[in-house]
């Protein structure tokens, strides 16, 4: 069991390009906040990274920046020159065509792919938002050999596209994701507590997650946990919460209930058959701890929920 993918699978994270922006000094575009986690990789040129109150960051050549949360943020050829709110009118007639997305006066000395990642709203085990404000991996970073060749390689499609080039850039960011995310664990061993990402950092505490992960139906105790990683229980009660943020107990529900939620939505399954599935001996135990944790009852969940999704998804196909 591979706990960064079973989080990832579960909670539907997906890259999708904006734009590939194509920028001529002077330039400066102003991106706003959006409820997605942004991402850029430049891959030509320089760039200076702006966010609201802290100092500029100089983008180079290879270099490649993950802001979780979607802040409001700059990209620009100076450090304080003015910016042009981002044009997302022409983004969208850019991808549907060539995707280039021309900012500044000619010639374009600077090349850097926009992109966001998207979550499943169904599932409540956090990912962008236990990551800093910002991530940036500089192209020389320790251990970013792997990244580098990604970008190359969007590099490459960028300058000579051919046929599913949108669906084939896509899939590269999805491949960076998980990339800027294994640089950023292996040189920031002192990830925010209360993180699960955090404790994949800890033999230990990574062991019993993947347990958890890896049989959730299971009757899992404190002791039983303790004993399948070869700890004390004493030791599994201390380290756990310190790490991650909750008790094995209140990270098990959680996940119980984001893998429910997802069942609820997508399939006809019923309702008792979900519960003995997430470690319920009855539906009624299984409706009361639901309704706790996601303040409505799974039948209610089920139809409002497909109702949003169905909605949310023909969204989606128009844009």
């Amino acid at each position: 069991m591979d706990l960064l993918a079973d989080v990832l699978s579960v909670a539907g994270v997906r890259g999708t390009v904006a734009a590939t922006v194509h920028a001529g000094d002077p330039w400066g575009l102003q991106l706003f906040r959006i409820s997605a986690a942004a991402f850029h990789a430049v891959t030509a040129g320089t760039a200076w990274l702006r966010l609201p109150g802290q100092p500029p960051v100089r983008l180079m050549p290879g270099d490649v920046v993950l802001l979780p949360t979607g802040s409001e943020h700059g990209l620009a050829g100076d450090p304080d020159g003015p910016l042009e709110p981002f044009d997302h009118a022409a983004s969208k007639r850019a991808l549907a065509t060539d995707g280039r997305l021309d900012v500044g006066p000619r010639p374009a000395r600077t090349s850097i792919l926009c992109a966001s990642y998207r979550h499943d709203p169904a599932v409540s085990t956090p990912l962008f938002t236990v990551l800093p404000e910002l991530v940036h991996v500089p192209a020389g970073a320790a251990g970013a050999g792997p990244l580098a060749d990604t970008v190359r390689l969007l590099s490459g499609e960028l300058a000579e596209p051919g046929p599913a080039t949108t669906t084939l850039l896509d899939r590269l960011v999805d491949v960076l994701l998980i990339q800027v995310l294994r640089v950023w664990l292996r040189t920031e061993p002192t990830a925010p507590a209360g993180s699960w990402l955090r404790a994949l950092n800890d033999p230990t505490v990574s062991a019993a997650l993947t347990a958890l992960h890896a049989d959730p139906g299971r009757a899992w105790t404190l002791n039983a946990l303790a004993d399948h990683v070869a700890v004390s229980r004493a030791t599994l009660a201390r380290r756990f919460p310190t790490l991650v943020g909750e008790t094995p107990a209140a990270y098990l529900t959680r996940w119980r209930m984001d893998l429910a939620a997802r069942r609820l939505r997508d399939t006809d399954d019923q309702i008792d058959v979900i519960a003995r599935a997430v470690g319920y001996t009855s539906e009624y135990a299984f409706s009361r701890a639901f309704s706790r944790h996601r303040a409505i009852p799974p039948g209610r969940y089920r139809n409002q929920s497909r109702t949003h999704h169905s909605s949310a998804t023909r969204g989606e196909h128009q844009r």
